[in-house]
């Protein structure tokens, strides 16, 4: 089930399970900062398993980040929640959607061709030296 709005209990889980994406700022912390800054997340057997953060900046949505635990991944979650962002940027009359994702990551890339993002542009060295391809989508 996907959901908006968790608990501060999941909160702290959520950061706990995902120390790479949150070992900086915390999911409270983005939205304080970042007005634009969206959440969507997945609970299945009443646990947060997935989320997927993104921005929606008037007339575009950038998607920063798509996470499922491992033990949850090949679910079809990844899919349903980018399901999910793709109706609100169509209710929100949103041009585009966009992406970065590290060249090495050809399941995400899959993924994301499946939904009909095409590959705009490489970014040279965006994450930590290795490239990352630019993916958009046109709504």
């Amino acid at each position: 089930m996907i959901i908006d709005k968790i608990t501060d209990n999941e909160i702290t889980t959520l950061e706990e399970n995902f120390p790479e994406v949150f070992n900086h700022k915390g999911i409270k912390q983005d939205l304080v900062d970042n007005p634009f800054s969206k959440y969507l997340f997945f609970s299945l057997d009443s646990k947060i398993v997935a989320f997927i953060n993104y921005t929606l900046i008037y007339d575009r949505i950038e998607i920063i980040n798509i996470n499922v635990l491992d033990d949850y991944q090949n679910k079809k979650i990844a899919s349903n929640l980018l399901e999910e962002v793709i109706k609100i940027g169509k209710v929100n009359n949103c041009v585009n959607i966009t992406l970065e994702v590290n060249v090495d990551n050809f399941k995400a890339i899959a993924l994301y061709k499946k939904f009909m993002f095409n590959e705009v542009a490489i970014r040279k060295g965006y994450y930590d030296g290795k490239d990352a391809l630019l993916m958009e989508r046109s709504l």
